[in-house]
């Protein structure tokens, strides 16, 4: 779908390493599903949850799950369309403002404040980016010390956070840990906050993904390098009842989100 594909786009151009790994597995053979695809906004009427799910609404997307995150601040939702496994999921989290500093809330109102009202009128937001001009980095850094998530949102916008390697539908690497030895040895980091693969059968979910791709962004004060975007594997088990889980753990989730949270190599 013209969406997804632009989608895609959006997120390999600011991560190369993603359409590496990417094609690597196509090199061994494989055929890539995508499971679900993740967005990041704040709990704003003008930017909430539903504007950005809006797109996935009209293509038939159904609200599926709710979740929230207390240490992070975060409340997210999933969609899916029911049925259909070779459609990918959506999660769409949020930022509570108000449990925030006054510093945090105020630099979000400032930028939210910059956003034309009939933003969405041409095209989805979640192909707009960053919609408040270029970053600072010292605000960035501020951001940084209370919410690696606010910092992340405040200089990439509205854009895929990740996308999703279904390792169902993987042949070669049918297990989660195949696939993370196979994305080591080319060369790219695995996420270990809370151990390389995050949930367990029991838990209907397991997950793993890259740290995100290193890139120099252009900020007010000069060029810096930081974390952009990431890639995830997901491998699902059958529930009670005979079918693939289709929703999401919180606390494996929880570590996902530091995918994002800055580093050096």
């Amino acid at each position: 779908m013209e969406l997804f594909d632009r989608l895609w786009e959006n997120y390999i151009s600011l991560n190369p390493e993603a359409k590496r790994i990417h094609d690597l597995f196509i090199e061994e053979g494989e055929k890539i599903v995508n499971d679900h695809i993740a967005f990041r906004t704040l709990d704003d009427p003008k930017i909430d949850i539903d504007i950005l799910a809006k797109p996935f609404i009209e293509m038939g997307y159904v609200p599926k799950g709710n979740y929230y995150f207390k240490d992070k601040k975060l409340i997210a939702k999933h969609y899916e369309i029911e049925g259909d496994e070779l459609s990918p999921r959506i999660f769409i989290s949020k930022l509570e403002l108000s449990k925030f500093s006054t510093f945090l809330q105020n630099t979000v109102i400032s930028l939210i404040e910059k956003i034309p009202s009939d933003i969405t009128n041409d095209e989805p937001l979640i192909l707009k980016g960053n919609l408040w001009g270029k970053p600072s980095y010292e605000t960035y850094n501020r951001l940084r010390q209370e919410s690696e998530y606010a910092a992340w949102l405040y200089v990439y916008g509205f854009c895929p956070n990740h996308f999703t390697i279904s390792v169902n539908f993987l042949k070669k690497f049918p297990e989660i840990v195949q696939v993370n030895e196979f994305v080591k040895s080319k060369g790219f980091l695995i996420n270990s906050s809370g151990g390389e693969i995050k949930g367990t059968p029991a838990d209907l979910l397991e997950q793993s993904s890259t740290m995100a791709s290193l890139q120099e962004i252009e900020f007010i004060e000069g060029r810096y390098i930081i974390p952009s975007t990431y890639y995830e594997f997901a491998k699902r088990y059958l529930d009670s009842n005979g079918h693939i889980y289709g929703g999401f753990v919180e606390k494996s989730a929880d570590k996902i989100f530091e995918s994002t949270d800055y580093y050096q190599k």
